[in-house]
């Protein structure tokens, strides 16, 4: 029985790798990345590990997978996702590929987005991942602040990327969005400051995003509206950063809202915990729908 449930487990994960691969996949530089010319390594793809969903390491091509609406539904809005992983890692499922199939539901165009993550000797990203955030291993964590400025120059030229493509892809150059969990959210929230008019967003949904006081800028005349999602019992203690990027659009008068839900922990994408932040994806299309980006 043991054994035919764990050949049942690798197939569910070999089709929905299958799945994930039959989209179109671009680069979104010409050449190596800027800055990172030297970087040889081979990216890795883990499928079994402790976080339940597929996730990519050592990236050094940055690359948007394409999720295409049927024709039916489109509606010329675009996102660009950033899963999280400390950049370390990118949990391409939870964090990227499931919220994709959902919204391109809704008519969205999604394009998940694999950013540059720090060079690991590990074929296990995941632990590597624990010994930086949860064992307080200084040289990992120097590892992970010194690939934050590569992942946040990848989220800008995705969206420098999708706007010079609009009219391939099908999609309105005034409604092109980001969204990031956790890592993927620094990438996302980043992109709301010192933009220029190629990589500006439309709209920026940073979800449990590591974005401390100190990385913020000043919040521009023409700052993109925000919408920001967290749980009030996050374990990295992020709270604060949304809450700071709540403040800092508020002041300044500018269109945010911000959900902060009692439970869900770190993490939690769209995973099923049977509490209140399951939800906040549909929270998400509501305010979406009240933007005129979705019906």
């Amino acid at each position: 029985m043991l054994k035919k449930i764990t050949v049942l487990f690798f197939t569910i994960l070999t089709v929905s790798s299958t799945l994930y691969g039959q989209h179109k996949v671009v680069q979104i530089y010409t050449g190596a990345a800027p800055g990172s010319e030297n970087w040889n390594w081979e990216e890795g793809i883990d499928n079994n590990n402790a976080w339940k969903t597929q996730v990519a390491y050592n990236v050094t091509k940055p690359s948007l997978t394409i999720f295409t609406p049927d024709s039916a539904v489109a509606n010329g809005t675009a996102l660009i996702i950033c899963p999280g992983g400390g950049f370390l890692a990118l949990l391409m499922g939870n964090e990227g590929y499931d919220e994709a199939n959902w919204l391109v539901k809704k008519g969205v165009t999604c394009f998940v987005l694999k950013y540059r993550l720090a060079h690991i000797n590990t074929t296990n990203p995941v632990q590597y991942f624990n010994d930086a955030v949860h064992g307080g291993d200084k040289e990992k964590q120097k590892q992970q602040m010194d690939d934050v400025p590569y992942s946040i120059a990848d989220g800008k030229a995705a969206i420098a990327y999708v706007r010079a493509h609009a009219k391939e892809f099908n999609i309105d150059s005034n409604k092109i969005g980001i969204m990031g969990f956790s890592a993927g959210g620094t990438v996302a929230a980043a992109a709301a400051f010192n933009y220029t008019r190629e990589n500006k967003p439309n709209f920026v949904v940073p979800v449990y995003a590591f974005f401390p006081k100190a990385m913020q800028g000043t919040v521009a005349e023409d700052a993109p509206p925000m919408f920001i999602a967290v749980a009030a019992n996050d374990p990295l203690n992020l709270q604060s950063h949304s809450i700071d990027l709540f403040t800092a659009w508020n002041t300044a008068k500018k269109d945010v809202e911000l959900h902060v839900y009692n439970q869900g922990g770190h993490g939690f994408g769209m995973r099923v915990q049977h509490v209140t932040s399951d939800t906040w994806i549909e929270r998400l299309a509501e305010w979406l729908a009240v933007k005129k980006l979705i019906k």
